[in-house]
């Protein structure tokens, strides 16, 4: 990556946690374009020039994140599938995992920041969005690394999905949890029940 693309993607990182850190501290509907401009050190229409809406802004640092997993999945092409899945998936939301640079202080009132802005009624569409661009990302590199095709065969779209699948329900175990638990490690034991095939417990 050059500098410029390094500059702008870290504009975009910046403009995301703003987004993120500024909804959860007040609420959706009391932050502005222009608040998450200025979090983030830039203009109104900087941010424009990234995001088309507060809610893809939010979502942008998610996203970014599972398309880091689609990268990873692309290297190292030798290794097992579901080896590359448990390397791969847990890395990307380690604290110290790349565009994790912002510490949370007060796991739990960050929380129950999170769990009120991914119930905001207005940003359900824009989450369902990340999360599909996320899956054909993620498709897309299975489908690289098994010789599947991604038009006709179900198996790339099926792993795609098994992955998403186990974010998510990490994320929400790791909110519900009191106090929080950390996601890394639920992400790692998700998708080793995955792995071994979902054995009853």
């Amino acid at each position: 990556m050059g500098l410029r693309e390094r500059k702008k993607a870290e504009t975009r990182a910046a403009l995301s946690w703003a987004a993120l850190r500024l909804t959860v501290e007040r609420g959706f509907g009391e932050v502005k374009v222009e608040d998450i401009a200025e979090a983030a050190g830039v203009s109104p229409r900087t941010f424009n020039n990234y995001f088309s809406s507060k809610g893809e802004a939010i979502f942008a640092r998610h996203l970014d994140r599972c398309l880091r997993v689609a990268e990873a999945l692309r290297e190292h092409p030798e290794e097992p599938l579901w080896d590359a899945i448990a390397r791969a998936v847990p890395l990307q939301f380690e604290p110290n995992a790349p565009g994790q640079t912002h510490p949370v202080l007060d796991a739990a009132r960050w929380g129950a920041g999170v769990r009120m802005m991914v119930a905001e009624p207005a940003l359900q569409g824009e989450l369902l969005r990340a999360g599909a661009a996320a899956e054909a990302g993620i498709a897309a590199a299975v489908a690289e690394r098994t010789g599947t095709d991604l038009e006709r065969d179900l198996y790339p779209h099926l792993v795609a999905s098994a992955i998403t699948s186990a974010v998510n329900a990490a994320m929400a175990h790791s909110l519900r949890a009191d106090p929080p638990e950390p996601l890394a490690p639920l992400l790692a034991d998700a998708l080793a029940q995955l792995k071994a095939g979902l054995p009853t417990p």
